[in-house]
């Protein structure tokens, strides 16, 4: 009577109740097996005669609860609670409060229960009801995330002979699995198994839910294996999850068999599965099979939505039909499902892929609209495909807008900056860079090289050696391209000496020479005044251990043919054949370059012979040089049959077969013919170069056509092609001689802004031309401008302003 008053009061005052439940946190798993084998071997404590105290008493203290007095106490109350009744609903409330908020060890809570029903002493088998309390107890334990706790109240369990529930089992599994690893609620299960324990359905599902969540793929197919062998039929969920793992592994075949066994079985099927299905299908290549699993899915009553459509986008994609994929997307907006970042960034991957760089920017901006972001990788795509189009302004302007949001990355940045590098738009690369490092984007040395390469192309070598010199500073490493483009830069510059003692600073920093930057160094010394130091650097080079190849003597042999030198260009090329390094179509299009350059076309014809009975097939080089020199020679008959010849062969004419046809014309004062060959080019989709456009502004400014020299400047810089020095002489040179000066200088505003350099002989037509109209104050401006400039003026300058001669005489 005086147990059961003492149960009839609060276990525990209400300053020390249990505060709400954490997820466990995990814990390594315990070697359970051992702990079965030995828990038999702890005592049971004999029931005290009487309680002394309350055991809320012991409670109230934690280390306290560890005495064996405690545990003493709760065994007499459980037996006092069993004596009443076997399911005292009390047994569970005492228990778990002995558990979670006394913190007793799981073991002694077993033999607490055990020894108060008093069922091992008696060799008699424990009653069902404690098995279920002790059940009870388990998936407590599992449940708050005691993973430990609850391991080592099983394991004593089965050493005392008492098997937990399948309930409370699939709960010690499911808890092994998250707070230690799927692997150990494998090695728990055959435990299971082993001792004939009876398993079901939930703990296969259990199993395998957790080996697909950790990627154990195989180990969960091989569960659902081995469910006929334990005589367990899957279940609507079981075959869920062996289809989603066999997906993943993309077994196509039986996924899809799967699939079908599970709607005879007559289980419904979830979206979710049709979906994995469709897309392992996809990936696979198999478009058609997965378009009927879609009418299947459509007709067993589901709906499309925007994962399904999506991964049927991505299908299209993969097969180069971004059309279909772009008219499912129409669809899929049409019957207003809202697409989600993933559907853009498939249709812009594929857009991409497929060359369609307009529709890439407009799947961004309508992305934008609906207020979602694309990835990084996508955003860079859009970047690439508006420089593809040449629309290089709104790539800039796009990439400083979103620069807040973190979008561009430094690939984005360097992308775009290398770009615009080549295009010798440095002043733009350099304030991009700026926007980089000030929304936090570290730069990369890809980016420092890019931004090299700019000044080095620019001539701006001062600046190009500052910003190397911040490399190491910023923490960069200069590498084998930085010294390459250094190099580039003072060879454009003719300082060759200052280009080849890079590569002293190149050991001295451990940065190792490559072929490259050898053929590099032998074509810039070909392409100076130096050629003829070109083979004791080669002697020196295969000193060092560079192996020369056939590139490296076409450099050679090209560079004494630019020098008119045929003699040693032969030499040279006696010498590779001596070495055993094969000449290719290169080396003999040189050669024919060099026959045309000196006004020898028959004996260039004669090489193109010897090229067709090597069995070396002419390339477009070869047809060019031939074209250049008859066209050279005003022969444009002879050239007009090698033009059919290479398209024959099946060669397409590039620009530079089109402009020298413009510039054959042009020399020869047929405009009109130039013209035609220029309609022709476009026709035919091939886009005018510098080159080409400067060309027919020249032969029109000189043929007093000037208006359409206008048209044609216009039309070049919209289509992104940047006038250099030679153009705006042309332009310069028609309006002055139409008396047009003030046009004139209006160029010099065009040529600032584009940061392109004037040259002595546009100031020394601009300043004539004041002087004939009478303007002496701005001809000796101008004068001062140039000198201002750098530029440095010519004789004719001072003939000019002593009033000797025009330009033009």
């Amino acid at each position: 009577r005086s147990s059961a008053q003492s149960l009839a009061k609060p276990l525990l005052p209400a300053t020390m109740r249990r505060p709400p439940r954490l997820r466990g946190a995990s814990s390594p798993w315990l070697a359970w097996r051992s702990l079965c084998a030995t828990a038999s071997a702890i005592p049971i404590p004999a029931a005290p005669p009487h309680q002394t105290d309350p055991l809320s008493a012991h409670f109230s203290n934690r280390p306290a609860a560890r005495d064996p007095a405690v545990v003493e106490n709760l065994t007499s109350t459980l037996r006092a609670l069993f004596a009443s009744s076997p399911s005292h609903p009390r047994a569970f409330t005492l228990l778990k409060s002995a558990a979670f908020d006394a913190g007793l060890a799981p073991g002694a809570l077993v033999d607490a229960v055990l020894s108060a029903a008093a069922g091992p002493h008696s060799g008699s088998p424990v009653a069902a009801v404690h098995v279920s309390l002790l059940s009870r107890l388990l998936t407590s334990l599992s449940r708050a995330g005691r993973a430990s706790a609850a391991a080592d109240a099983y394991a004593h369990m089965v050493a005392r002979g008492v098997v937990p529930d399948v309930k409370s089992r699939t709960d010690l599994l499911v808890t092994t699995a998250r707070c230690s690893s799927a692997r150990d609620a494998l090695a728990l299960f055959a435990e299971m198994r082993g001792r004939g324990d009876r398993v079901d359905a939930w703990m296969f599902d259990a199993l395998m839910r957790a080996c697909v969540k950790e990627g154990m793929l195989e180990d969960a197919v091989r569960l659902f294996d081995e469910m006929p062998g334990a005589e367990i039929e899957p279940d609507q969920r079981v075959y869920a999850l062996v289809i989603a793992a066999l997906c993943k592994l993309r077994d196509a075949d039986r996924g899809l068999h799967l699939l079908g066994e599970m709607k005879e079985a007559g289980f419904e099927t979830w979206d979710f599965t049709y979906r994995s299905v469709v897309d392992v299908l996809v990936k696979v290549g198999r478009m058609e099979e997965a378009l009927r699993v879609k009418d299947e899915m459509l007709s067993a009553g589901k709906k499309m939505d925007v994962v399904l459509a999506t991964i049927l986008m991505h299908g299209y994609c993969l097969r180069g039909e971004v059309e279909k994929a772009l008219d499912l997307f129409d669809e899929t907006l049409a019957n207003s499902i809202l697409p989600t970042n993933v559907t853009y960034g498939t249709l812009i991957r594929g857009c991409d892929q497929a060359g369609m760089t307009q529709k890439v920017y407009v799947l961004y901006r309508q992305m934008r609209g609906q207020g979602l972001l694309p990835s990084s990788h996508e955003f860079g795509l859009v970047i690439k495909g508006l420089l593809c189009d040449k629309q290089w302004e709104d790539a800039v302007s796009l990439c400083v807008e979103m620069a807040d949001s973190r979008l561009p990355d430094v690939f984005t940045y360097n992308g775009l900056i290398r770009w615009l590098c080549q295009q010798h738009k440095l002043r733009e690369a350099l304030n991009l860079f700026g926007k980089m490092k000030e929304t936090g984007v570290k730069p990369s040395v890809v980016t420092y090289n890019s931004l090299l390469m700019g000044y080095c192309e620019k001539g701006c070598m001062d600046e190009a050696v500052k910003l190397y010199s911040e490399m190491p500073v910023e923490g960069f490493v200069p590498n084998v391209f930085t010294y390459t483009f250094l190099m580039k830069g003072y060879i454009k510059k003719k300082a060759f000496d200052k280009a080849y003692a890079l590569l002293d600073e190149m050991k001295q920093n451990g940065v190792s020479c490559n072929e490259y930057t050898h053929n590099v160094l032998i074509n810039g010394i070909c392409m100076s005044d130096r050629i003829y130091e070109v083979d004791e650097m080669l002697k020196n080079f295969i000193g060092e251990g560079f192996v020369p190849t056939t590139m490296t003597y076409n450099s050679i042999i090209n560079g004494f043919v630019k020098a008119g030198m045929m003699g040693s260009a032969f030499a040279m090329y006696q010498q590779m054949r001596e070495k055993g390094i094969p000449a290719n179509i290169v080396t003999y299009t040189s050669f024919i370059d060099g026959y045309c350059r000196t006004s020898c076309c028959d004996l260039a014809l004669k090489m193109l012979n010897n090229v067709r009975r090597k069995g070396l097939q002419p390339d477009i080089a070869a047809y060019n040089a031939l074209i250049s020199g008859f066209c050279h020679e005003g022969n444009m008959s002879h050239a007009l049959q090698f033009l059919v010849i290479l398209l024959k062969d099946g060669l397409t004419p590039t620009s530079a077969v089109y402009t020298n046809f413009i510039t054959g014309y042009k020399d020869l004062k047929m405009m009109k013919e130039a013209s035609k060959f220029y309609e022709s080019m476009i026709k035919e989709g091939i886009a005018a170069d510098t080159v080409t456009y400067t060309t027919l502004i020249d032969g029109f400014s000189k043929d007093g056509n000037v208006a359409f020299a206008l048209e044609l400047y216009s039309e070049m810089m919209a289509k992104g092609n940047i006038p250099d020095d030679i153009t705006f002489t042309a332009l310069t040179h028609g309006l002055c001689r139409i008396g047009d000066i003030d046009g004139a200088k209006k160029l010099l505003d065009d040529m600032r802004r584009l940061d392109v350099c004037p040259n002595a002989l546009i100031y020394n037509m601009l300043i004539n031309g004041s002087l004939r109209d009478g303007k002496l104050q701005e001809a000796f401006q101008l004068h001062d401008e140039m000198l201002n400039r750098g530029i440095v003026p010519d004789d004719t300058t001072s003939d000019i302003l002593a009033g000797q001669k025009s330009p033009e005489d």
